[in-house]
């Protein structure tokens, strides 16, 4: 009967991971850089923004950050902007920083605020990292993988092609005259 009751509760649990409504605006979300500046998701609204969500001493992070960092040098320009979020105890952000080479913001954030962000029940599994999303110029959330996810398969192509495909849409001008982004259209 235990096993019963675990299984369906983990069923549950799964789906809910799976249920994260795409697209979606993205909350804004604060991050504390190194030094105690911050900055937040928000800021960049009318860019497209990879967030990544990270644990500074995960190999697989590691490697996201360092394809963040090219298509910031490749895409950064034409109004892409990466940011890194530690979530990790005692992360030394700068000495990621410095030994990946990072050109972008990252900084940390508290683990709870991260869990409703990704639409992630803290009742769940832990996290699989790297957390990447994708926000598009209007501020909505367009992509999110987990570590697991077959995006991180060819993970330098799909990056690229993310950012393209969300820098390609024509940008929008919302009600106050800026740039805004592309209007998404929600289920009824």
């Amino acid at each position: 009967m235990r096993f019963a009751v675990a299984a369906l509760m983990g069923l549950a649990l799964t789906a809910t991971v799976e249920a994260q409504e795409l697209p979606r605006p993205a909350m804004d979300y604060v991050i504390t850089l190194p030094g105690g500046q911050t900055t937040s998701v928000s800021k960049y609204k009318g860019k497209v923004v990879a967030l990544e969500f990270l644990l500074t001493t995960c190999p697989h992070c590691q490697r996201t950050a360092k394809t963040l960092t090219q298509a910031t040098k490749d895409f950064g320009a034409k109004g892409f902007q990466a940011l890194g979020v530690a979530i990790n105890d005692n992360p030394e952000v700068p000495k990621f920083i410095q030994e990946l080479g990072v050109n972008y913001p990252v900084g940390t954030g508290p683990r709870e605020t991260v869990y409703s962000f990704l639409q992630h029940s803290l009742m769940s599994p832990n996290l699989m990292m790297p957390q990447l999303v994708f926000i598009d110029r209007s501020g909505m959330i367009r992509a999110q993988y987990d570590g697991t996810a077959d995006f991180f398969k060819a993970e330098d192509k799909n990056v690229r092609a993310m950012i393209e495909k969300l820098l390609a849409e024509p940008a929008v001008k919302n009600t106050s005259g800026t740039k805004a982004g592309v209007p998404v259209k929600r289920p009824s």
